[in-house]
């Protein structure tokens, strides 16, 4: 099974109080197909920089009346229990995850398995390993880019295509 996950941040990196999540999309799949979502913006009890809105559209108005992380963490944790935690250049939201989760006391770990590493394996050869590009090349359409929900089922198309690929090298 595997948590396929997405978020959008105020930050490059993880930083407490600032820099922390604003969206998450956790998709799972059972290996072969979607089976449950969870998508929800994030209260990052911070300021959002006009920086991070023009490149993901959320506002600090959005997230005025969100949950807060601790909040939602009771649902993540559960979605993601016994799951692998893929993501498209997974240290990026594996790291605000843990985090996150190192803000409220508690050591956040799984698996991980990134896309943008399975993808260079299987599909060599392509310009860039980019999440749009590298979708728009496999003609998976995307148009909610940079943001988590959009970007979470652009990754688990993209990650359907990959397990196809490797299951008819097999």
């Amino acid at each position: 099974m595997f948590a396929i996950i997405d978020i959008e941040t105020c930050g490059g990196k993880f930083e407490f109080p600032r820099g922390r999540i604003t969206e998450i999309c956790i998709i799972i799949h059972d290996g072969l197909q979607v089976t449950e979502k969870f998508c929800t913006l994030i209260n990052p009890e911070c300021y959002i920089s006009p920086l991070y809105t023009n490149i993901t559209g959320i506002t600090n108005q959005m997230v005025s009346n969100a949950p807060k992380f601790n909040e939602v963490a009771s649902t993540i944790l559960k979605l993601t229990e016994n799951r692998v935690f893929v993501a498209h250049n997974v240290s990026f939201d594996y790291n605000f995850m843990k985090g996150e989760f190192a803000s409220l006391g508690h050591d956040y770990k799984r698996e991980k398995l990134c896309t943008v590493q399975l993808s260079r394996k299987l599909i060599p050869g392509k310009k860039t390993y980019s999440l749009g590009p590298l979708c728009e090349s496999l003609g998976i359409i995307n148009n909610a880019r940079h943001r988590a929900e959009g970007d979470a089922m652009a990754t688990a198309k993209l990650f359907d295509i990959l397990l196809q690929i490797k299951n008819n090298s097999k």
